[in-house]
């Protein structure tokens, strides 16, 4: 089977007040040693999964033990570069990360690579570069077309930023751009959100990602909501509701201009489904490089320290920058076939699910759920046709209720 690479680049110009992710701001020189040490770690890698979690965790208290070695090189069919904004890498670092990628692995000719930029950062020259070094897809931040949302936000980028970004990519030769928009920034509003929909439209990304935005105690603004401020606009974020709303009236227009709704947060027009993303929700293998990047091979998930100073020293000292690794058990994996799975507008096969987990003692476990599904498909929360499970349609905005639900 093969596997897509993931590669972790913690870095940007400011932090946005709605980030939860663990980044820091990019300074001089900080990415050259970073960027060295993410390759290292390429190098070394086995290619695979440790034997098993106590195997991970010795090396990573003892050496790189279960990280070194050559390995056979394993085929590759997706890389993505996210972050953080690793489009404000320079030429010299991204040619070196793939090139790490491909003298390590065995990147398939038509492997998806893909690269995050953030409008402000994309210029003629830049775009010419990525493409020469392998990337053919790009995901643009977006966020909003609002300057009034983008700046209370802390992006960097403004509306005319993106058409313009938009316009050098296609003069590039790029032909497969995602875009992604947030339900739910302060100072939202339906015409406003109408407008940063029909602007997206207008310029015909291949993919579209919405994200309802998230409020928690991993960013500046999630905080000072919870708190009840007023410090980052957080008075002025738009209720659940109108976030559900504008999630809605979005679903609506992008299948009446033919994108197709492929996953709960993800639309794509016909055969340019994000390939690396849909790894995660099939639970196929991945390798993750850079700090805090995760991993899931072989029945095996682990994650890399977050702290990029750590990770470097890790790396330098021959130390492996491994911080947690998990055998997954029987009854996290079906668990995880049920919410992962139904991420997917598709749904998932019940039968097929059942007959690779019942015969290993999870019978009960497998007709606990068929009672749970039967008393949510009454309710209207999920939709089950004798084969196929999926979410109701009109219930995508309270997913992770349903998923609470199915398995508790």
């Amino acid at each position: 089977m093969t596997v897509g690479i993931y590669i972790q680049i913690p870095f940007c110009r400011t932090k946005c007040t709605y980030c939860n992710f663990h980044t820091g701001i990019l300074s001089r020189g900080k990415d050259q040693p970073y960027v060295r040490a993410v390759c290292r770690e390429i190098r070394r890698s086995s290619g695979g999964a440790p034997e098993s979690a106590a195997g991970a965790q010795a090396a990573t208290a003892e050496g790189p033990q279960g990280l070194l070695g050559p390995g056979p090189a394993q085929a590759v069919d997706t890389i993505y570069l996210g972050g953080g904004t690793p489009s404000l890498l320079d030429g010299a670092a991204l040619d070196g990360l793939i090139g790490a990628v491909r003298a390590r692995f065995q990147v398939l000719p038509a492997a998806e690579v893909t690269l995050e930029a953030d409008p402000e950062t994309v210029t003629g020259e830049k775009a010419a570069g990525w493409l020469s070094s392998g990337f053919n897809r790009i995901s643009l931040g977006v966020q909003s077309f609002n300057d009034r949302e983008l700046k209370s936000a802390g992006r960097m980028h403004r509306r005319e930023d993106i058409a313009r970004s938009t316009d050098v990519l296609r003069e590039a030769g790029f032909s497969n751009i995602s875009m992604d928009l947030i339900a739910g920034l302060p100072h939202q509003t339906r015409a406003a959100w109408d407008l940063s929909v029909a602007e997206l439209l207008a310029l015909r990304p291949e993919h579209v990602s919405i994200y309802l935005l998230e409020i928690d105690e991993g960013s500046r603004l999630g905080q000072e909501s919870l708190a009840g401020g007023t410090r980052y606009s957080a008075g002025a974020i738009p209720p659940d509701d109108a976030m559900a709303d504008f999630y809605e009236c979005a679903c609506e227009r992008l299948a009446r201009a033919g994108y197709q709704h492929y996953e709960i947060s993800n639309w794509a027009l016909p055969g340019m489904h994000s390939r690396h993303n849909l790894k995660y929700w099939r639970r196929e293998p991945y390798l993750g490089f850079g700090a805090g990047a995760h991993s899931f091979h072989s029945g095996v998930r682990w994650s890399n320290v977050h702290d990029p100073g750590r990770y470097v020293t890790c790396l330098d000292q021959a130390i492996s920058p491994r911080e947690t690794s998990e055998e997954v058990t029987l009854e996290q994996a079906l668990d995880e076939e049920f919410f992962l799975g139904l991420r997917q507008l598709e749904g998932i096969e019940l039968d097929r699910i059942e007959s690779a987990y019942r015969g290993n003692g999870l019978g009960d476990r497998l007709r606990s759920r068929r009672a749970r599904i039967a008393d949510l498909q009454q309710q209207g929360l999920v939709e089950f046709d004798g084969r196929r499970l999926r979410l109701a349609a009109s219930r995508l905005t309270v997913s992770n209720e349903v998923f609470v639900a199915l398995l508790e």
